[in-house]
C-alpha cells in the first residue's frame, strides 16, 4: 500500500466547488469524471462521504479521493 499523497489547494476566492477542486488538482481529468466519482460516493470531505457535486469547499477542509488528500487553505494576502 502506497502512502497517501497530500496536496494543498490555495483558494482564489471564498470557496471552490468540489467537482472543480478535483479537476483543478488533477485528481479528475474532467468535470464529468469528477462528478461521476462524487456521485459514486468515492470522495470524502472531512472524513464523511460527500455526494453533492457542487458542495462548497472552504479553507480548513480536507478532501480525500483515490489515495490522495487535498488540504484547502485560504488565499494568501499580498
Amino acid at each position: 500500500m502506497r502512502p497517501m499523497q497530500v496536496h494543498t489547494l490555495e483558494l482564489r476566492g471564498e470557496h471552490i466547488e468540489l467537482d472543480k477542486l478535483l479537476k483543478a488538482t488533477g485528481l479528475a481529468d474532467s468535470g464529468g469524471r469528477a462528478r461521476a466519482f462524487i456521485a459514486a460516493g468515492e470522495v470524502t470531505v472531512d472524513g464523511q462521504v460527500e455526494l453533492r457535486k457542487t458542495a462548497k469547499m472552504r479553507a480548513g477542509q480536507t478532501v480525500q479521493f483515490n489515495g490522495e488528500q487535498v488540504n484547502v487553505v485560504a488565499a494568501r494576502t499580498p
